[in-house]
């Protein structure tokens, strides 16, 4: 599933490339046709993403609110060729050369796949599929989904001293909190995972147990993160002198994490295997060596 740092590349993908213009759209697949139909023709005037939902904001005063899920992704045609953002993740197509009809718009090719919805306008096209949710809604709506979510450590609205009342009050394990999006909005299980790593906490130390000192650094360190993840496109979580060249850029695995799909390959920093359980039906890592209980 995307995290966070995808929807927010999204988003921003969307304001560079529609914003300020007229946008078709329509349910290549059938299944969306009633709300493609609601914001077809529309003015797409700001997109916002929050935790793992995406904003599509029209001059209806009405939002497409998108949640990728596990399988969902948008691709994304241009004069440059498609590219994806969301998983699967490609790159390198072939360059298009694009026609368009008399009122500007281009004239995409054919759908591939079940697409459910469409966007069209002067410069590309955009296809989602498989998404988990996909809806037209009210502003009232919007801010209904918003008020449920926790804080998003890369909105500029966000209030890490709600995530902390959440945490410093709960028996629950950091790592099943770290998870819930109305805790923190926007990690998923690889931030999760190496945020914890990197913190030297372990996985199962209850909220209430973490002291303010590092839920602040716990905090710092995500928000940071994650804006690497907005900048580089892929996350990295690995210190420079953690990786076998430390001088070098590093690319999409092995060399960027820590401990996520690496259960029984030696830790970076000490050199314990790694460890692997299933929680609440996703894969938990950790290093025992480096994240040991504090009591």
């Amino acid at each position: 599933m995307p995290e966070g740092h995808t929807l927010h590349r999204l988003a921003a993908h969307f304001d560079k490339t529609f914003g300020g213009g007229a946008v078709r759209a329509w349910s290549p697949q059938g299944r969306f046709a009633e709300g493609a139909a609601r914001v077809d023709g529309r003015v797409l005037t700001e997109s916002e993403a929050h935790g793992k939902h995406l904003f599509l904001g029209f001059d209806s005063g009405e939002w497409l609110r998108v949640h990728l899920g596990l399988y969902g992704a948008w691709s994304f045609g241009d004069a440059d060729g498609e590219r994806h953002l969301g998983a699967p993740r490609t790159e390198g197509a072939d360059r298009l050369d694009l026609r368009r009809d008399p009122d500007g718009f281009v004239l995409p090719p054919d759908p591939v796949g079940a697409v459910r919805v469409r966007l069209v306008n002067s410069s590309g096209w955009a296809d989602l599929r498989g998404a988990s949710a996909c809806e037209v809604i009210t502003e009232e709506d919007k801010r209904a989904v918003q008020e449920r979510l926790g804080p998003d450590p890369l909105r500029a609205d966000a209030d890490p001293e709600r995530a902390w009342r959440a945490v410093s009050r709960s028996r629950s394990s950091l790592a099943v909190l770290l998870m819930r999006q109305d805790v923190i909005a926007g990690i998923g299980n690889i931030y999760r995972a190496e945020s914890l790593f990197r913190a030297g906490l372990d996985p199962m130390t209850p909220g209430r147990e973490l002291t303010r000192e590092r839920w602040d650094a716990l905090w710092a360190d995500l928000t940071g993160l994650l804006q690497d993840g907005v900048r580089d496109g892929y996350i990295i979580t690995t210190r420079p002198e953690d990786r076998p060249n430390p001088e070098a850029r590093p690319v999409p695995r092995p060399d960027t994490l820590y401990v996520c799909y690496r259960t029984g390959d030696p830790c970076r920093v000490c050199s314990s295997p790694i460890s692997a359980a299933e929680l609440s039906g996703r894969t938990l890592y950790w290093c025992p060596g480096c994240q040991r209980p504090t009591r």
